[in-house]
């Protein structure tokens, strides 16, 4: 049998929305990212310790600024400054946000979640209402990182074999040939993929976790990289579908994509009005590569994590497990993905550790898809991230 690409499923509509420039980087401490309505933190904040770099998020720096922290907060091992070829790594991928800025105004701590999860081979979850620039931001970062990129729009009728791809039998040969699903990519973005029925969602979940997709009992390697973005609409819009819970665990960042404040969407309207058309992308350059991105895998990977770092990762996650107002608590697995999370951060930081504050600069975006609220705490006006910073400020933190 040959194998075959298929073009991109779904139809192409743009988006127009996004946030401006300025907006802050992502805000650390009990906050994790920024960008939320009207300029307000995304998480939400109760505010929070500093973030690493000093700005409330990964300065993208080649070397630390200010003191290095005490030993214990190190585990022990003094700093290492990271090789020329990672510094290299780190200041083309910190490029991306300018790039990305040419057609999203804004958007700082969503790009740097994505980036994150290209470090970290995960998957992230694009929140927001339609229209603030969600297919676009992911369309422009694809450009500026020169990866193949590939759209599903995500409907009602959707099949799975319109993702993975399906056997298709050729008349002129009389065999059946496999043809290639848009799966079969660098970045896919899985468009509004709560407005398709779980059947369909499902068969995203072994390109996801396996990084392969099995068709007629045969298993057929993806690209790498290979990310999955997929974005959704808050569930309470009409024709939304629930994610299902061993979907949600698949995702390793969970960004909400925020509305623009009054000067940030006058500054979008002025770029249409200037004939901006968000459908053309030749004026994004590739600032990175896949070059760039392996060596930065490489050097997360080295980026040390103490004992006492460790032991409050699993206080955390255990901590949701016993709280009244969860149903639901962190999995070892979503433990893992805060560690990852968190030793990307370092290491966009400019360190080779990883603190305290890391880890609760991750733990909003890396936990808030994780945890399920009891309807009673639901009733009560809970929230996902306020129980999670209600946690982060319950759990001691290793000095």
């Amino acid at each position: 049998m040959s194998e075959r690409s298929e073009p991109t499923v779904g139809r192409p509509g743009p988006e127009t929305g996004g946030s401006p420039a300025g907006t802050p980087p992502e805000h650390g401490g009990q906050g994790g990212f920024t960008g939320g309505q009207g300029g307000a933190p995304l998480t939400g904040g109760q505010g929070g310790a500093p973030s690493p770099s000093g700005q409330g998020g990964p300065s993208f720096a080649s070397a630390q600024s200010g003191a290095a922290p005490s030993a214990s907060a190190q585990g022990g091992v003094p700093h290492v400054v990271a090789p020329s070829g990672a510094n290299g790594a780190r200041e083309a991928l910190g490029a991306l946000r300018a790039e990305v800025a040419k057609a999203v105004v804004g958007q700082d701590s969503v790009v740097t979640g994505l980036v994150i999860a290209l470090l970290c081979r995960g998957h992230v979850l694009l929140e927001g209402v339609p229209g603030v620039a969600k297919t676009l931001l992911v369309k422009t970062l694809a450009a500026a990182l020169s990866l193949d990129f590939k759209r599903v729009q995500f409907t009602p009728d959707l099949m799975p074999g319109d993702v993975t791809g399906s056997l298709v039998y050729d008349a002129k040969t009389s065999e059946f040939e496999f043809r290639q699903g848009p799966v079969f990519t660098n970045l896919l973005l899985a468009d509004e993929i709560n407005r398709t029925p779980p059947k369909t969602q499902a068969a995203l979940l072994e390109a996801m976790e396996e990084r392969q997709v099995s068709v007629e009992g045969k298993a057929r390697g993806l690209p790498d990289p290979f990310i999955v973005a997929a974005t959704q609409n808050p569930v309470e819009y009409e024709g939304t579908y629930q994610l299902p819970e061993a979907q949600l665990d698949r995702f390793l960042l969970k960004l909400t994509v925020p509305l623009p404040a009054r000067d940030q969407e006058i500054a979008v309207l002025e770029r249409h009005a200037l004939g901006f058309d968000p459908r053309d992308l030749s004026h994004v350059k590739a600032v990175a590569t896949v070059e760039d991105l392996d060596a930065g895998r490489a050097a997360v990977s080295q980026v040390h994590v103490g004992s006492e770092v460790l032991g409050y990762i699993v206080d955390i996650a255990r901590a949701t497990r016993q709280s009244p107002s969860l149903q639901l608590g962190v999995s070892p697995r979503g433990a893992t993905a805060l560690l990852a999370g968190a030793r990307a951060w370092a290491w966009l930081s400019g360190r080779s550790y990883v603190t305290p504050d890391d880890v609760k600069a991750l733990a909003r975006p890396s936990l808030r898809h994780r945890i399920q609220l009891r309807p009673e705490a639901e009733l009560e006006g809970a929230t996902a991230d306020g129980l999670i910073d209600a946690i982060l400020a319950s759990v001691p933190v290793p000095r």
